[in-house]
């Protein structure tokens, strides 16, 4: 009798943290969902009690697991286990959120050491023989675009703008922006469309349905490969590319974080670290 009372407590324990990953992650995109359930649910085994008896001591002890990781991914994780306690210490279903006090491990930006020069994008972009897969490279440089807002691209969202056209996608958070294209960039896309109706993705699958992330991270890793660009290159490395190279080119800081769709200004800013224009040492003498 005991065995089956505890067995439907420790249930309805597990139901209810269900329930509260599912209000907590919903309105995400499926990447990230995924992302966010896979660190959550690490953090939920390494404790084993339910989330309103885990302690500072109990998150502190699971960051110290995650030393074979990257400090970057360090950084994610944590991050994602805070979010989680933060969200349930809100809506009231936990006491306090002991997630709060616990520091962050500190990273060095490497943001420079994914930098690409203009000849590095342009080489990745003419040695591109397939036409759908040169003007996702296009895209994902001259839009700044998330491989998230790439890929869930209809025909409806790209339009005419003048000699040139605009395309519009939902960032992060939900978010929807517009952001306007070069004429050879969009003509590029333009091409791609055939008897395709609006409702229609713009990047195709060879099976069926919009392309998936893990084919075009593969595509745009290759094309880095054949410009012979050390290491693998990601899509969100082109992203890089545009805020840098467009403030390079004397854009506007506050347009270049509409254009990318940063929330604030200082995560723009990064790029302008990440590639100083002077500094003072150059007033030393050689």
């Amino acid at each position: 009798m005991f065995m089956q009372q505890e067995s439907t407590r420790e249930l309805t324990t597990a139901d209810a943290t269900e329930r509260l990953m599912k209000m907590w992650l919903h309105g995400r995109s499926r990447h990230t969902q995924n992302s966010y359930r896979f660190y959550a649910r690490e953090f939920l085994k390494f404790v084993n009690k339910p989330l309103h008896l885990v302690s500072v001591a109990d998150v502190q002890g699971w960051q110290e697991t995650l030393t074979h990781l990257s400090a970057g991914s360090q950084r994610t994780a944590l991050a994602i286990v805070k979010s989680l306690l933060s969200y349930g210490h809100k809506l009231g279903i936990l006491p306090v959120n002991v997630g709060l006090p616990v520091r962050q491990p500190k990273a060095k930006d490497s943001l420079n050491e994914r930098m690409l020069s203009e000849l590095e994008v342009q080489t990745m972009i003419a040695l591109e023989s397939d036409p759908r897969n040169r003007a996702m490279l296009r895209l994902l440089y001259s839009g700044g675009l998330r491989v998230s807002e790439v890929c869930q691209l209809k025909w409806k969202d790209i339009n005419q703008r003048g000699n040139s056209g605009q395309v519009t996608v939902v960032g992060k958070g939900s978010k929807t922006r517009t952001v306007l294209l070069p004429p050879g960039a969009f003509r590029e896309v333009c091409q791609l469309r055939g008897n395709a109706g609006q409702d229609d993705p713009v990047f195709k699958s060879k099976k069926k349905g919009h392309l998936d992330r893990s084919r075009v991270l593969r595509i745009v890793a290759a094309a880095g490969k054949r410009a012979g660009i050390p290491g693998k290159v990601s899509p969100h490395w082109l992203r890089h590319a545009h805020a840098s190279h467009s403030l390079d080119r004397g854009a506007p800081i506050h347009l270049v974080q509409k254009t990318l769709g940063h929330e604030s200004v200082a995560t723009t800013s990064r790029y302008l670290h990440a590639r100083p224009t002077d500094s003072s040492g150059l007033f030393l003498p050689d």
